[in-house]
């Protein structure tokens, strides 16, 4: 596709541009974390956005959107939000480079991929840390990758109106070929696992379906979390997010909870401890006790913080009947999307097509399927 990105390049602007790509992401465990201050595992996939980029001399930013088969251009001197959704990843990314003081003199830009929309792997993630890093690279502006994520992530709140964590972004600018990382949702330490499954592999079996709570329920989610953060803290003020619980304090205190508002505590805080475990395992090479944490961790999406879906729920039990995969999650926000598997090299097509044939028997329609490889984050190509 790399090729097909930068002939239309050359037929639209009449150079030779340079060339970089940017990862989607898979989450491993530790869903619903990030923004009670947690611990999450991600890691780079080889679903990517790539980029062909040139200065053009001018004070104008000519895009085009390869994916959509649509063009744009746009003044720098008055870079503001457009009418063009996939527009706004890459204005808001410019931006944040002005709103550091830095000038961005005119350019063009070729983008597309091979990330699926919709199915939870963060393609605006993407978009915004592959231009972030491009333009960073093309100009010589010497801003450091985290001061990069940072960039992409205040890009998807201000200009694409997106309140997200930073994971996805982080994610897809460090990503490591081999390794999963563990990042501090609150300090932004970070540190890398490496992914060395064996004879095991990740496939992602996407639902096709987004239910319409996703947003709303989110919102109420965080509300959840925060309302047991406060009454929490009367008792420990040390506590200033879920981060800094344990199950002991929920416990001692479960009395004074909502009902609701202690599940979705509980959940949070286990969590957290799962995602460290399931790091020990991966350091000890226990492929058997990290897949049961998968399960663990859908378990508690599923009843405790009550995100997922019967399309979800109805693909991991397939995978628990299934003695080739070692575990399996929904991912992502929830109400849809992908649910992340850890699958026997050699049984990949069995599995898949025995789970595709039931979803397709019970909800009249297939699942896609990625199996996913682990890369490095973004990067110049040529």
């Amino acid at each position: 596709m790399i090729d097909q990105i930068k002939d239309k390049f050359f037929s639209l602007y009449q150079q030779e541009p340079l060339l970089f790509r940017s990862p989607g992401r898979v989450n491993l465990i530790g869903e619903h974390t990030d923004y009670n201050e947690g611990f999450v595992l991600p890691a780079a996939i080889n679903k990517e956005i790539y980029f062909a980029v040139a200065p053009n001399g001018t004070q104008a930013f000519r895009a085009y959107s390869y994916d959509m088969d649509e063009s744009a251009t746009f003044d720098l001197t008055e870079v503001q939000p457009s009418q063009l959704g996939w527009a706004n990843y890459l204005l808001g990314v410019v931006a944040q480079f002005q709103k550091a003081g830095h000038h961005i003199p005119g350019f063009d830009l070729v983008f597309g991929g091979n990330i699926p929309i919709g199915a939870g792997l963060s393609s605006s993630a993407a978009v915004e840390c592959g231009l972030a890093f491009a333009l960073n690279q093309i100009y010589g502006l010497g801003v450091e990758k985290f001061d990069l994520v940072k960039m992409a992530q205040k890009a998807e709140h201000e200009y694409a109106g997106v309140m997200c964590g930073i994971m996805d972004q982080f994610a897809s600018m460090f990503g490591k070929s081999g390794h999963v990382v563990k990042l501090d949702c609150r300090s932004l330490e970070y540190e890398y696992f490496t992914s060395d499954l064996d004879e095991y592999r990740i496939v992602l079996l996407d639902t096709q379906v987004k239910h319409s709570l996703a947003s709303s329920e989110y919102n109420t989610r965080r509300q959840e979390c925060e309302a047991g953060v406060a009454l929490l803290r009367q008792h420990y003020p040390q506590v200033n997010s879920l981060r800094d619980v344990t199950v002991e304090m929920l416990e001692k205190h479960e009395q004074e909870f909502e009902p609701v508002t202690y599940k979705r505590c509980l959940y949070v805080v286990q969590e957290n401890n799962r995602v460290l475990e399931a790091c020990q395992d991966l350091a000890q090479g226990n492929l058997k006790g990290f897949g049961e944490k998968m399960y663990a961790s859908h378990e508690g999406l599923q009843h405790q913080y009550e995100v997922s879906c019967p399309e979800l729920d109805f693909l991991v039990e397939q995978a628990r009947k299934n003695q080739a995969v070692l575990g399996a999650r929904m991912m992502g926000g929830g109400f849809g999307g992908c649910t992340i598997n850890i699958v026997h090299a050699n049984k990949i097509e069995e599995y898949t097509q025995q789970a595709s044939t039931a979803y397709q028997e019970h909800f009249g329609r297939e699942p896609k399927v990625y199996v996913a490889q682990i890369v490095d984050g973004s990067s110049q190509i040529s």
